[in-house]
């Protein structure tokens, strides 16, 4: 039995019938980077991105007859514009399963308001709820031992209690990112050190399928052990990473400028996982 079972009560969860293993026919997914699964590129895909919500959605569609997939999120957005560009969509779909993680992009800029995003939130999930879905939310994970940033762990935790709150006004789950563990290992990081690497994505994939109360077929991975490095190999390592990674992120803010402009939702109809169409975005640039 899941650790998540105690969090997860029967009236959240729709019954479904006899074989099958969950009782959704419809998911889908809105959010930013994270969700579209920046970090986690498809060797088989040119400028396509796996991600966590993938890698769920494969293992629901083997567990249910007539299984939709869509997948409305873009790199780089803020809860503000996800909240006007992909929640009226997201509704048209008629979905029975929607999980949600907005508002981390605006929780690390400088100013940046928990307690403003999370009333962002709670108004998203509101009409979100009116479609009578299944809502999966995120909170943040534990950044303590992150030097990107580890400075504004107190912002995540405040930002994850508001979490909580959203979850219990509209009966919705919430996926336990904080507690998962497992994320403070490097290796569960992309190069950027922003986004999670395909072990990342993996583990979190594997944490919202047991939020869920979904059997799966992912197996935990362990991460291979690190090389021990010089202090100085490690600080070359971080001025090549400030060069290529955190200087370009600065100025795209700076000027306004968003990884996700002119990219486009990756999955925008609920198509089945073997067989839909999968067109990648019109850009290959990460957040």
């Amino acid at each position: 039995m899941s650790d998540f079972d105690d969090d997860l009560s029967d009236d959240r969860r729709p019954d479904c019938e006899p074989g099958v293993k969950h009782p959704w026919t419809r998911y889908v997914a809105l959010g930013d980077s994270f969700t579209e699964g920046i970090g986690d590129p498809d060797p088989d895909r040119s400028g396509y991105h796996r991600g966590w919500a993938d890698r769920v959605a494969e293992e629901l569609a083997l567990g249910g007859p007539h299984f939709a997939y869509a997948n409305l999120a873009v790199r780089g957005k803020l809860i503000e514009q996800i909240r006007d560009d992909q929640v009226a969509p997201a509704l048209e779909l008629k979905p029975d399963l929607i999980s949600v993680c907005a508002g981390g992009n605006n929780v690390i800029r400088p100013g940046g308001d928990p307690d403003q995003v999370a009333a962002t939130l709670d108004t998203m999930i509101q009409i979100l709820a009116t479609t009578g879905a299944t809502i999966v939310l995120f909170n943040g994970p534990d950044v303590r031992d992150s030097a990107v940033m580890g400075s504004i762990r107190s912002k995540v935790a405040i930002f994850n209690e508001n979490v909580r709150t959203v979850a219990l006004r509209h009966d919705a789950l919430v996926a336990d990112m904080w507690s998962l563990r497992e994320l403070a290992n490097p290796a569960m990081w992309d190069k950027d050190r922003l986004h999670f690497s395909p072990l990342g994505h993996h583990t979190i994939a594997r944490m919202v399928l047991d939020t869920l109360n979904v059997e799966h077929d992912l197996d935990p991975i362990a991460p291979r052990p690190l090389p021990d490095r010089t202090w100085r190999e490690a600080y070359v390592d971080d001025v090549v990473w400030a060069r290529q990674h955190l200087f370009p992120w600065v100025v795209r803010r700076l000027r306004g400028r968003s990884s996700g402009d002119g990219v486009n939702p990756k999955r925008p109809q609920a198509e089945p996982l073997f067989g839909g169409a999968m067109p990648p975005g019109t850009s290959e640039e990460d957040a």
